[in-house]
């Protein structure tokens, strides 16, 4: 019997938006998942409180979002199992969910950052990995002390249909076509709109 395959999409999705999508459509199809969870983080430990929307407020803006992909699940798992870190949050998967096959999803952005992260090595060892091209970070990315130190766990893009049947570490780049939705340029976009909503106000 097939294990289930689920890609784990985390970040604050502050806001959700088309990008998550894009993300998780291409996940689904280039990897052959069943389905794709989205960890809404209560607090990224490496992004400011300043700004960031409330979790319920995020989460409901991730539903939104969500709401006509029924192979993609929006989840506050980490609220729930009282993680913060990545590293914690897939330990904590993998014992709740021992016969299910994980394979975790980042841009190329946060391969270039990943070695910020808690234990960072530890996370190759606890999933497979997919990283999705993303705009100037590629070359970043690929050239980081990440990629150099798993270099020899690195799966060809064309077999990476099976990489959720691979035992860890295992990790492949997958260079598919880019998005140009952004959350920063959301939140700038809303926050220009209402300091403009505010001016018309005062001028009434």
């Amino acid at each position: 019997m097939r294990r289930l395959r689920i890609g784990l999409l985390g970040g604050s999705f502050n806001p959700a938006h088309e990008g998550h999508l894009h993300i998780s459509r291409m996940a689904l199809q280039r990897l052959g998942l069943d389905y794709v969870w989205w960890l809404v983080s209560p607090q990224n430990p490496l992004k400011p409180m300043e700004g960031m929307a409330s979790l319920p407020e995020r989460l409901r803006g991730a539903h939104a979002v969500a709401r006509h992909h029924p192979r993609i699940r929006v989840s506050a798992i980490e609220a729930r199992l009282g993680t913060r870190y990545t590293v914690d949050t897939l330990a904590a998967l993998r014992r709740h969910f021992p016969t299910t096959r994980f394979v975790w999803l980042m841009g190329a952005d946060n391969l270039s950052q990943v070695v910020r992260w808690r234990q960072w090595s530890r996370i190759f060892h606890l999933v497979v990995i997919a990283v999705f091209a993303r705009g100037s970070y590629v070359m970043r990315a690929l050239a980081g002390k990440a990629a150099k130190r798993f270099r020899r766990s690195r799966v060809n893009p064309g077999k990476a249909y099976g990489l959720a049947s691979k035992a860890p570490p295992a990790w492949a780049f997958l260079p598919t076509p880019l998005h140009k939705s952004s959350a920063t340029e959301i939140r700038r976009a809303r926050s220009k709109g209402k300091k403009q909503g505010q001016a018309l106000n005062d001028r009434g």
